[in-house]
């Protein structure tokens, strides 16, 4: 059976009709168009299908479309603009932390989510963070470098 599910992703309020059930990264990527968020393992292993849901950073392959029903998704798209990079886009290329580029679309979200929460994260709190984010090219220490990075920056 088929619902009409009704969130605001990246501040536009939507509607879509999909069984309540889908997982959220399907809605994103095939009804939305929004292919950001990637689908990598599928089983919330990986990390790279994370999104922002209400300022918390979830996986979005076993978030089902109805906990998301009314509330506010960030995708890595809706973080910024090509005009006005995040900070954390900007300082991940400053510190040459992207190889392939499949993980830190949800690599960005999380620390996006940690960077609103804790202005002046330590080593620890970024490691902790992105602890459950799989980055197979070991791109792990720039990516926290650029992490620290970004928060000096902000601050």
């Amino acid at each position: 059976m088929t619902d009409a599910v009704t969130l605001t992703v990246n501040g536009k309020r939507r509607t879509v009709q999909a069984p309540e059930t889908t997982p959220l990264v399907h809605v994103l990527r095939n009804e939305l168009g929004l292919k950001g968020t990637r689908f990598g393992c599928g089983a919330n292993q990986c990390g790279a299908c994370h999104v922002l849901l209400d300022g918390r950073s979830v996986p979005a392959c076993d978030t089902p479309l109805w906990a998301a029903a009314g509330k506010h998704v960030v995708t890595v798209e809706g973080l910024a603009t090509p005009e006005r990079p995040h900070p954390l886009q900007r300082a991940l290329i400053e510190e040459q932390a992207g190889q392939c580029g499949f993980c830190l679309s949800g690599i960005l979200i999380s620390a996006a989510a940690l960077l609103e929460h804790n202005t002046a994260p330590t080593e620890a709190d970024v490691r902790t963070a992105l602890d459950r984010h799989l980055c197979r090219c070991g791109a792990h220490n720039r990516i926290v470098r650029a992490v620290l990075r970004a928060a000096r920056q902000r601050a």
